[in-house]
């Protein structure tokens, strides 16, 4: 007997499970805590708990993961150098400051404007490659002609050794800007996900599972490991992706929304007949808008592990991820004694990274170029976690909380601190990790806020669930504003809405929020089986969906019946005929999603190939189509999905 093993390592825990391909049923299911920097061990907790007689018989194993969310989310990515190749508008803000903008770029039929000024991009290379990981390229018009692309990049990973990500490999839509953002994200994540991948690989080469690997794409689709390493940027929201189609395969239901509370973030979504929503426009992630087609999605940076702090009696949850008291007391046995001497600090002082609670350790990621600053106060912190005032005696002078921040943004040092996951402990909600930890920060926390420590925590509980209320309610209204629905929540006569959709909740210890999310929302609101583990469950029920969009127009309106070029992803081709053309385009289209499938482990009778075809003529148009697309879509059956 068959079975296939699906991984989801979310920012807090790596989740497996274990489904016999015979019936769909799931076996084994585990979780284990996410270990960095590298995911590796916390991928081995997780596997070790799984039966190892179900194990010897795995097929097939499919991953998915909301790291690159999360590290988008955090601001805490790697350093990235853009390279703009063209005439490239630079009215919009960039998302770094290693850019350069070079000579070159091509027109609307993929005719070359300006030699590519490859000089300029190696010496920029060269003298940039000590402070990034990798390089983005985007050219102008390279969907239309990748050359310059290809040529900066070739040369780029000649010239450092370091990967170079080219826009037109992401995306075969016009928007440069769009594309150049693209670009820069997945250089940014090409680190984290290789070393993902390269884990998972590891453990399963060393049990002896000789399986087929494949990840979830941000669509809900599957893709073969190869394509997963080249752009993880369509993984993007493959975390997310996957508590949609596992929510939906756990609860029985073709049609409805789901709630997935990780660690970091809170995801919500929804599915159609079995199909996800699809976002029209491009993924938007940490404020920038992609040219990556993904679900539509509301996220907000709110999970069980978000950072609960207090100034000026006001509480505030997130942004950041922490690691929460209760779980610091478990993996540090001499943290919860340095919990119960911190002092506290004087109010004037609060701030984010000022707090009784807040401790910092050192993550294990290695140092690149700091500050004097940054250098002192990383030496002072090591592998035990360290109070403020600690810090501050040993490095013997004032410590600026900036400091603390960029180490944080620079994945060099993780913070401890007081979250919603703590208050659950207080409240008796959820007890899987040291209560009494949890309890001396609600205490500590609860005096600055000047009630008792039950009350505290009642109040985190329900700020949590409203702000999943919140962000439910504006995925639904779509089109009307978060704020707008806020004020409605808020005002002098609060509204309750009612959904006339069911609501899936996934997640850990989501079950503690069902009672406060109905005091929000009238709905149907249902936590299934195995939804702690549910985004594994998705990445085993994703389908291999892949998509080739291919243009054909003549290449002057001046004589459109003869010379007529194709452009496709990574190719630019030339016929003299429309026929020629269009059945050449066509077999292209074929043969790419032929290629994609095998790399998914489908093939034959598997896998189901449309092609829709639209045509642009203007009225007394007596030639071949002005401009001919072909949308070729490969939908590939196998597994859950079947």
């Amino acid at each position: 007997m068959h079975y296939s093993l699906g991984i989801d390592a979310g920012g807090t825990y790596t989740d497996a499970v274990l489904v016999r391909d015979s019936d769909g049923e799931i076996v084994d299911s585990n979780k284990a805590l996410t270990t960095y920097p590298d995911p590796l061990s916390g991928i081995k907790n997780v596997i070790d708990g799984l039966n190892p007689e179900y194990l010897e018989n795995v097929k097939l194993v499919s991953v998915s993961t909301t790291l690159s969310t999360n590290t988008i989310l955090e601001g805490t990515g790697f350093p990235v150098a853009l390279i703009l190749i063209g005439d490239h508008p630079l009215e919009k803000e960039l998302p770094t400051g290693h850019v350069l903008l070079a000579s070159g770029g091509h027109n609307h039929n993929g005719e070359e404007v300006s030699p590519l000024d490859l000089e300029a991009i190696e010496k920029f290379a060269l003298r940039v490659r000590d402070k990034v990981s990798a390089f983005a390229v985007s050219s102008y018009f390279s969907t239309r002609n990748p050359e310059h692309e290809l040529k900066a990049r070739d040369s780029i990973l000649k010239l450092t050794g370091l990967p170079a990500v080219c826009g037109h490999e992401l995306s075969q839509e016009l928007g440069a800007y769009e594309r150049a953002v693209t670009a820069f994200l997945n250089a940014q994540l090409i680190p984290i996900t290789r070393q993902f991948v390269q884990s998972i690989i590891a453990d399963i080469r060393k049990r002896g599972i000789n399986a087929q690997l494949l990840m979830l794409k941000c669509d809900g689709s599957v893709v073969g490991i190869k394509d997963a390493l080249q752009k993880p940027i369509e993984t993007i929201f493959s975390g997310p992706a996957a508590s949609l189609v596992g929510a939906s395969y756990l609860s029985g239901l073709k049609t409805c929304a789901v709630v997935d509370v990780g660690g970091t973030s809170t995801d919500i979504s929804s599915i159609c007949m079995g199909v996800p929503d699809l976002s029209d426009e491009g993924a938007v992630v940490g404020g920038w808008k992609t040219r990556v087609r993904a679900i539509r999605m509301e996220t907000t940076a709110t999970g069980g592990d978000s950072h609960i702090w207090i100034v000026n009696r006001e509480l505030f949850l997130g942004p950041r991820r922490v690691i929460p008291l209760a779980v610091a007391a478990v993996q540090y046995p001499g943290f919860l004694n340095s919990l119960k001497r911190t002092p506290m600090p004087a109010r004037e002082d609060l701030c984010e990274n000022i707090q009784s609670t807040k401790f910092f350790v050192r993550s294990g990621y290695l140092a690149g170029e700091l500050s004097k600053a940054e250098a002192e106060v990383l030496r002072a912190i090591g592998d035990e976690p360290i109070s403020v005032p600690e810090i501050k005696a040993l490095i013997r002078k004032d410590l600026h909380p900036q400091t603390l921040d960029s180490l944080i943004k620079k994945r060099l040092v993780q913070a401890i601190g007081f979250t919603p996951t703590d208050a659950l402990h207080v409240l008796g909600d959820y007890t899987a990790w040291n209560e009494e930890a949890s309890r001396i920060g609600a205490e500590r926390l609860a005096r600055l806020m000047r009630m008792p420590p039950g009350e505290f925590c009642t109040a985190v509980k329900k700020r949590v669930a409203r702000n999943m209320s919140l962000h439910l309610l504006s995925y639904i209204l779509q089109g009307v504003p978060y704020t707008a629905v806020e004020k409605i929540m808020n005002g002098n006569y609060p509204a309750k809405f009612k959904l006339g959709i069911p609501v899936v909740l996934l997640g850990g210890p989501v079950r503690a929020y069902r009672k406060e999310l109905k005091e929000f929302i009238d709905a149907e609101i249902l936590v299934p089986e195995h939804a702690e583990v549910g985004n594994a469950v998705g990445a085993l029920a994703g389908k291999g969906i892949k998509r080739v969009e291919i243009l054909i127009r003549p290449s002057s309106l001046m004589s459109p019946d003869r010379d007529f070029l194709i452009f496709a992803p990574g190719s630019r081709l030339r016929f003299d005929v429309y026929a020629e053309a269009l059945n050449a385009a066509t077999e292209l289209g074929k043969k790419i999603i032929e290629d994609y499938m095998k790399d998914c482990g489908l093939s034959g009778n598997q896998v189901k190939v449309s092609i829709e075809k639209k045509t642009v003529s203007p009225d007394g148009w007596n030639h071949p189509p002005m401009e001919t697309n072909l949308l070729v879509m490969g939908v590939g059956m196998r597994g859950l999905s079947a």
